[in-house]
């Protein structure tokens, strides 16, 4: 399985291949023409509470893996689905955050790496 990852403002290329939105808020001042999404799965993303709670802290970040994995555990079919979207065929996670270390997309690469 191989998943890029992409901050939403970069440019997109056809090499990105399947673009999923990974976050739950689209990001400020981006059209939908710009950033090419192929599909927005919105609850593949963390929740509202766990997003407002980590807000990009680099010293919450196990702790907010973990409790995102939590929730994932809970989606099932949307993670099997993308799982296997990323198996298939060519996948990048385009995310909002200006931490590009640090994210959700990174986090779910992560996790979805696990399964």
């Amino acid at each position: 399985m191989t998943i890029f990852l992409k901050r939403a403002y970069e440019k997109s290329s056809p090499a990105d291949g399947k673009r999923i939105l990974v976050e739950r808020l689209w990001p400020r001042g981006l059209t939908k023409i710009q950033a090419k999404i192929d599909q927005w799965p919105k609850d593949i993303a963390p929740s509202s509470e766990l997003r407002k709670w980590y807000n990009h802290d680099p010293a919450k970040w196990m702790e907010f893996k973990k409790r995102y994995w939590a929730e994932l555990d809970t989606k099932k079919d949307t993670t099997a689905q993308i799982a296997k979207e990323a198996k298939n065929n060519r996948v990048t996670f385009v995310f909002g955050s200006k931490e590009e270390k640090y994210n959700t997309a990174t986090a779910l690469k992560e996790y979805l790496e696990t399964i």
